[in-house]
């Protein structure tokens, strides 16, 4: 707009401004046409004088009260003030003057909905939309779609989307919104029939392809989603969406260099993110690369420095390569973010084992069994390590502890009875033992693996043999 347009709207809005002060003062000659009105009205609105616009609507509507556009601006400037009874009389007048305006029934939602009655707000505008077509006719849906989500009527919200792109196929935000929603309510068949049906009349719609694959991924149909991902990205070379899901496709089916390849695609295209290193870091932790995995999940953390997950999965990448100490630097950032967390503190009690320092260890696994005391390998872990440290009465009374939290699993028999061997009371480890291979005597394996060398004791060969022979063990 030029410089002299400009100056000359601003002097007639001035003139117009100076008629209605004459006007409300009652002198003589100040008669303003309607449309000059609803410029005083939108300048009121513009700075947010609702109570100036309402004074300027019951002038206007004085002058001109066949207008149905004045009192539906005087009812939205009565919603936005929560004069609710008040608006829903202004519309009624409206209606009565001119029913074919949809911003009438938009406005009788927003009332409604203020007023907390989302069922009557749906009903005026399902009522509505029978006597509409085309984009008005889609304007009221869209309303109708946000206001069953108000009241989470979830699959009418799909089926507003749905209608919308029957009528126009090509409704980008519609196509954008249906995809949510598709996942949301698990109508993943419908969405495919629906999106084949566009795609049938529009080949080249990218959307319509994005969504066909996230439906098909919807029900586990991989190569299918990625035959549409893959036409998506052919119609539109930087869909990063659709190089994401692709990614994701690809991981579901283990086929992790085609995964790498499209999240890498997916860096080119938008802002870096840690979800999408993290993803790329665990398909080369898959394909056990994990120096290439160590380094994205290390990107990942420094995009999210308080995300423990990512530095208790370096460590897993160092564990792997048996680098302990390195595992142990990551761990322990891991737990300064969540220090009681079980999982990190399972793998530091391992690492700590591995490096001969059990008495860190130890308190690590510890950590482990009072958070989880119901899970079976924190008590493992630590049993194991008490006997590493020579712990054997400990670990004869951890081994009760376990059994109690556990409902009596008989692999902490057999670790009772280890222990009672260690401390030489082999009478006793003998009990153990039988009532542990007469509750299970496949678990034996674990009890060896705990210490070969008690294959020395013969008395524990003898109950070992004798089992083999009474239940045919392999």
């Amino acid at each position: 707009m030029s410089k002299s347009s400009s100056r000359q709207n601003r002097d007639e809005l001035r003139n117009l401004l100076h008629r209605f002060a004459n006007l409300k003062a009652g002198l003589p000659n100040s008669f303003i046409e309607e449309d000059g009105f609803e410029r005083i009205i939108e300048h009121f609105e513009d700075a947010e004088a609702f109570n100036e616009v309402l004074d300027a609507c019951s002038f206007a509507i004085n002058q001109y009260p066949y207008s149905a556009s004045l009192h539906l601006i005087r009812a939205n400037a009565l919603i936005v003030l929560r004069r609710y009874e008040e608006a829903l009389l202004a519309l009624e007048q409206a209606e009565l003057l001119d029913h074919s305006d949809t911003s009438l029934y938009i406005l009788k939602t927003d009332v409604y909905l203020a007023l907390d009655m989302q069922e009557k707000a749906a009903e005026v505008l399902e009522a509505a939309i029978e006597d509409f077509g085309g984009d008005e006719k889609i304007d009221l849906l869209y309303e109708l779609a946000d206001v069953y989500d108000d009241y989470e009527n979830f699959e009418k919200v799909f089926d507003c989307f749905a209608e919308i792109l029957s009528l126009d196929p090509n409704a980008e935000e519609a196509l954008y919104k249906i995809c949510f929603w598709t996942d949301f309510t698990g109508r993943n068949e419908e969405s495919i029939r629906l999106h084949q049906r566009i795609i049938e009349e529009y080949p080249f719609n990218e959307l319509a392809w994005f969504n066909l694959g996230a439906a098909y991924q919807g029900i586990k149909l991989h190569e299918k989603a990625i035959d549409a991902y893959k036409y998506a990205v052919a119609i539109h070379e930087k869909f990063d969406y659709a190089y994401r899901n692709l990614g994701d496709a690809f991981i579901r089916l283990r086929k992790y260099k085609d995964a790498i390849e499209a999240l890498e695609k997916v860096l080119e295209l938008s802002r870096p993110e840690a979800v999408i290193y993290e993803a790329i870091g665990h398909c080369y932790d898959r394909l056990r690369n994990y120096a290439q995995a160590r380094f994205h999940y290390k990107k990942a953390s420094h995009l999210d420095t308080e995300d423990s997950q990512m530095y208790y999965k370096i460590a897993c990448t160092y564990m792997n390569e048996g680098a302990w100490q390195g595992a142990i630097k990551q761990l322990l950032i891991a737990t300064k973010i969540h220090k009681l967390q079980p999982e990190y503190n399972l793998a530091l009690g391992q690492c700590y084992m591995e490096i001969n320092n059990l008495e860190d260890a130890i308190t690590h696994l510890g950590n482990v069994v009072r958070v989880r005391p119901r899970k079976i390998s924190g008590w493992l872990e630590l049993l194991r390590c008490l006997f590493l440290a020579g712990m054997y009465e400990e670990g004869c009374e951890y081994a009760d502890f376990a059994l109690e939290q556990t409902d009596q699993k008989p692999i902490f028999i057999y670790y009772k009875s280890m222990f009672l061997f260690a401390m030489g009371k082999a009478k006793e480890g003998g009990a153990q033992l039988e009532n542990a291979m007469g509750l299970n005597p496949k678990l034996v394996k674990k009890f060896i693996e705990l210490n070969p060398a008690i294959l020395q004791h013969s008395q524990v060969v003898e109950i070992i043999a004798r089992y083999k022979k009474q239940n045919s063990l392999k």
